[in-house]
């Protein structure tokens, strides 16, 4: 039987802001620029807050910083089939978005450093209303926050441990068309915006020596519960749904010399078994991230970095369009192949892989200084099969 391609998804993105699958690389422009690295060497006070607590002790006294990021994804889907022809490539109209950040640290004495911040680490989101009804109004809208409380301690003059609770906050809604069962209707599914709290954990180590910096951090996976989301059955409830975020275990070094420092990170994100992305089939992610710093002077830094992680969506073929088998989290309907895979492209697009990142930070004084940093993502293309 001849093959028929029945959705093509194209994303490209320009941006100031990347992911890994849904999670930003970075969450200041100073770590972006070095391609999300900062497990295995510091990279700034507001940054090892999230990305490795121990490495809190580097900075002395009282420290603040607060920005945001900027993402200006540009998404498009195409649909085709032999009985409704070819849709062409279609723009989604979700193409600004604005995420904050904002830290403190403390340090107590020699031993203890108090760390504290706001991040937003995670989210995705589309928007085809009133643009092709064959991509069924699909709008998504995918938000999620971390308040870190961390605390460094200082075990000797080479080793510190930390350690963070973190408290999050998400907000989930989807908009889409869905077919009734019974009569094979289109009705809309969406229950729209539903929000969620959990909390999670992390422990760091850092080791330093001369030049040389070690890091180790593992971040638990964080339980959430979003209300009233999606109608499946068309029985007039809203049915909630676990969208899980993963655990992350990362190792990372660096090494200074002279002017130049370099570092590199591994990072693990466990997609595969949380509730939620585990259902809609995503793969787990090795994250490799290479930063690069060269210091002009003693108030100016440039900064390079790289960042790759296969998508934990992927292409795929001879799926099964009939057959509904897989159960989503606490969802009422159960779906085919074809509706998790075109659920994942059309309305959760995470299938960026290369990211080239650079930027600057200038001190103006002791007190005063700016960071900025810009991403830039190569495109992608995958394809679904019937």
């Amino acid at each position: 039987m001849k093959k028929l391609v029945v959705l093509l998804m194209l994303i490209t993105a320009i941006t100031v802001f990347a992911t890994n699958g849904d999670n930003m690389i970075g969450v200041t422009p100073s770590s972006s620029a070095l391609g999300g690295a900062g497990v295995g060497a510091p990279v700034g006070a507001t940054d090892e807050i999230f990305r490795n607590p121990a490495f809190l002790g580097n900075y002395k006294g009282f420290n603040m910083s607060f920005g945001a990021v900027l993402f200006f994804p540009e998404v498009r889907g195409r649909y085709s089939d032999m009985q409704h022809g070819d849709s062409g490539f279609i723009k989604s109209q979700a193409d600004t978005f604005m995420v904050p950040e904002i830290g403190i640290t403390y340090q107590i004495n020699e031993k203890f450093t108090f760390g504290l911040g706001a991040f937003g680490v995670s989210g995705m989101g589309v928007d085809y209303r009133n643009r092709d009804p064959r991509l069924s109004n699909m709008n998504t809208n995918f938000q999620f926050m971390r308040t870190i409380a961390a605390l460094s301690y200082k075990v000797n003059e080479n080793l510190s441990l930390g350690f963070a609770l973190d408290l999050a906050w998400g907000s989930l809604d989807i908009g889409t068309f869905l077919q009734d069962f019974h009569t094979g209707d289109a009705f809309e599914a969406g229950g729209g915006v539903s929000q969620a709290f959990g909390a999670g954990g992390q422990f760091g180590l850092a080791y330093q020596k001369n030049n040389f910096t070690f890091g180790i951090l593992y971040q638990t996976s964080i339980p959430m519960n979003y209300d009233r989301v999606l109608d499946t059955n068309h029985d007039g409830i809203f049915e909630k749904m676990k969208l899980e975020q993963p655990d992350e275990l990362a190792i990372g070094f660096g090494y200074r010399l002279n002017a130049w420092r370099f570092m590199f990170d591994v990072r693990e994100i466990g997609w595969e078994n949380t509730d939620g992305y585990g259902q809609f089939l995503w793969k787990d992610q090795t994250v490799y991230c290479l930063g690069i710093e060269y210091t002009i002077s003693k108030q100016t830094t440039l900064k390079f970095g790289y960042n790759y992680a296969k998508s934990p969506i992927r292409n795929a073929d001879n799926l099964d369009l009939m057959t509904p088998e897989h159960k989503v989290s606490e969802l009422s309907a159960t779906f085919s192949d074809f509706q998790v895979a075109w659920f994942n492209l059309l309305g959760f697009p995470a299938i960026t892989e290369d990211h080239y990142s650079m930027g600057i930070s200038h001190k103006f004084n002791k007190t005063f200084g700016i960071d900025f940093g810009f991403v830039y993502l190569l495109k992608r293309l995958l394809k679904l099969f019937l």
